[in-house]
């Protein structure tokens, strides 16, 4: 049996893991966080849920078309109408939210696979079958396949801390691809914002990029939160700062629509690679090492969540046309 170990338990490692697991190859799939998702994740704080990364989605492509079918028909994500036009029309393409959070759809894909979450891979080795992996609990899986997921920055880091030399050509691909920074609020209030339907807005200049509501999103029944994401800019110039007092700062930028008395806690959270600003054109890399080894993720290809699925759903067709 062919087998495979994936790097990463976001939206195209799990896609990827998905793919292979039902073809047939036997595939663990690795994370350094407590749970899956990446930057699709969800946060609770007492009753109310809060997505903190990736907000929606939208599906264009067919196969995520009909992949997002699926998931609407098992009630793991439907549609939120935000994208309207000027005169009320909604957008061409739907956008998509999971039902209890972005964290359910990587949950409920993640059902049925090998997951090993809080294992951060510190190195990747040669073996004479394939390949090797060892994480900083000391385990070590072997397959004969490779799928890399993480951002660019930390799969250079990786195989530099694995004496692996790609191609010039392969290692100035990944350098070249740039990633914005994101600082992002998610904050309990005690009363109803005044934030417009269907729950968000978007700023185009300023400290705060978006302020999202999500009780009116429809994650967050029993009690309001409310999502602040700043701006890359901002983001840059404070992600190193004391985060409670820049948590305070955006708070502070949207009290026009949430009252900060109201404000009864808040967590803040650091995305240092939270938008692919420059992709490879091509969904992944297939690196020219001794073993089979795909780089990919929503750095590549089309980004965003879609893209990450495509980039999973074709690493994995590649390792199952050419085995």
């Amino acid at each position: 049996m062919a087998s495979c170990i994936v790097i990463g338990a976001g939206m195209a490692g799990l896609t990827a893991a998905r793919e292979l697991t039902q073809n047939g190859w036997e595939v663990v799939v690795l994370d350094k966080g407590r749970g899956v998702g990446g930057r699709m994740a969800t946060r609770r704080i007492e009753n109310a849920r809060a997505d903190h990364g990736a907000q929606y989605f939208s599906a264009r492509t067919p196969d995520f078309k009909q992949r997002v079918a699926q998931l609407k028909e098992a009630g793991v994500v439907s549609e939120w109408h935000v994208g309207h036009t000027s005169d009320g029309d909604l957008p061409p393409n739907p956008r998509f939210v999971g039902t209890d959070g972005m964290s359910a759809v990587a949950k409920y894909l993640a059902r049925d696979l090998a997951v090993k979450t809080a294992q951060r891979v510190v190195s990747v080795a040669q073996t004479t079958l394939g390949c090797s992996v060892t994480t900083d609990t000391g385990h070590i899986y072997e397959a004969d396949a490779l799928v890399v997921t993480a951002p660019a920055p930390q799969i250079i880091t990786l195989l530099a801390d694995s004496a692996i030399e790609l191609p010039a050509t392969e290692l100035a691909a990944l350098r070249s691809i740039v990633y914005l920074p994101c600082i992002a609020v998610v904050a309990l209030t005690g009363q109803a914002t005044n934030i417009p339907k269907p729950g968000n807005i978007k700023f185009e200049q300023g400290a705060v990029a978006w302020l999202a509501d999500n009780q009116q999103k429809g994650i967050s029944p029993l009690q309001t939160s409310v999502t602040i994401h700043a701006s890359a800019a901002f983001s840059s110039q404070n992600l190193e700062t004391d985060l409670d007092g820049v948590g305070q700062y955006l708070i502070d930028q949207v009290a026009e629509w949430v009252a900060p008395a109201s404000v009864g806690q808040f967590q803040v959270h650091r995305w240092r690679y939270s938008l692919a600003e420059r992709r490879h054109p091509q969904p992944f890399i297939t690196a020219s090492t001794p073993f089979k080894l795909l780089l990919g993720g929503d750095g590549f290809g089309a980004g965003n969540v879609e893209g990450a699925f495509q980039s999973g759903l074709q690493m994995a067709q590649y390792l199952i046309n050419t085995q």
